[in-house]
C-alpha cells in the first residue's frame, strides 16, 4: 500500500519558498498517527524544510545531489528504489512530497490521505490535480478553525477506483 499525504490549500498549493502555508497543529498531530512506525519518502528539498529526520519512522529521502548527506536518514537516488526499499520494511509506505515526489507517484498510489485547507494560497509548488475518474474520496472530517489552526480544513481519504490505473 502506497499512501501520499500531503496538506493543500484550495488551489492545490502545496508551499512556498520550501515552507508551508499555514499553521495547522491538529494537521500534524493526524499526520504523525498516520505515518508513525512507517516507512516515509521525501524528496531533498521537503528534507531541508523538515530540518531534520521525524522520529519512529525510516526516512527515505531521494536525491541526485551527490555528495549530500544528513543525519538518520537513508538517502536512495531514484525513487522507485526508495519505493522498493521501503516496501521490504514495511507493507504501508507514504509519500510525504515534495511536488515532484508527488508528480511522480500519483500513478503508483494506492490511496490518499490529503487535508484540504479551505483557503486558496499564493504558491510556488502544487499538488497534482485529483483526477476523480480515478480517485473515490472515501472519508471526510471537517475542523473547524479555532485559537491554535488558522483555517478550516478538511482530512479526506481517497481511494484508487480501479487498482489497475
Amino acid at each position: 500500500m502506497i499512501t501520499i499525504i500531503a496538506a493543500i490549500g484550495k488551489n492545490n498549493a502545496l508551499g512556498k519558498d520550501n515552507q508551508l502555508l499555514w499553521r495547522l497543529p491538529k494537521d500534524l498531530k493526524h499526520f504523525k498517527s498516520l505515518t508513525e512506525n512507517h516507512p516515509i519518502i521525501m524528496g531533498r528539498k521537503t528534507y531541508e524544510s523538515i530540518g531534520k529526520a521525524l522520529p519512529n519512522r525510516t526516512n527515505l529521502v531521494v536525491s541526485r545531489k551527490e555528495n549530500w548527506f544528513a543525519e538518520d536518514i537513508l538517502i536512495v537516488s531514484k525513487l522507485k528504489e526508495a519505493i522498493k526499499f521501503a516496501k521490504k520494511i514495511d507493507e504501508e509506505v507514504f509519500i510525504i512530497g515534495g511536488g515532484e515526489i508527488y508528480k511522480q507517484t500519483m500513478e503508483l498510489a494506492d490511496r490518499l490521505e490529503i487535508t484540504l485547507v479551505e483557503e486558496d494560497f499564493e504558491a510556488d509548488t502544487f499538488f497534482p490535480k485529483i483526477d476523480l475518474k480515478i480517485w473515490q474520496k472515501v472519508n471526510e472530517e471537517f475542523h473547524q478553525k479555532d485559537e491554535k489552526n488558522d483555517h478550516d480544513f478538511y482530512f479526506q481519504t481517497y481511494e484508487k477506483i480501479n487498482k489497475d490505473q
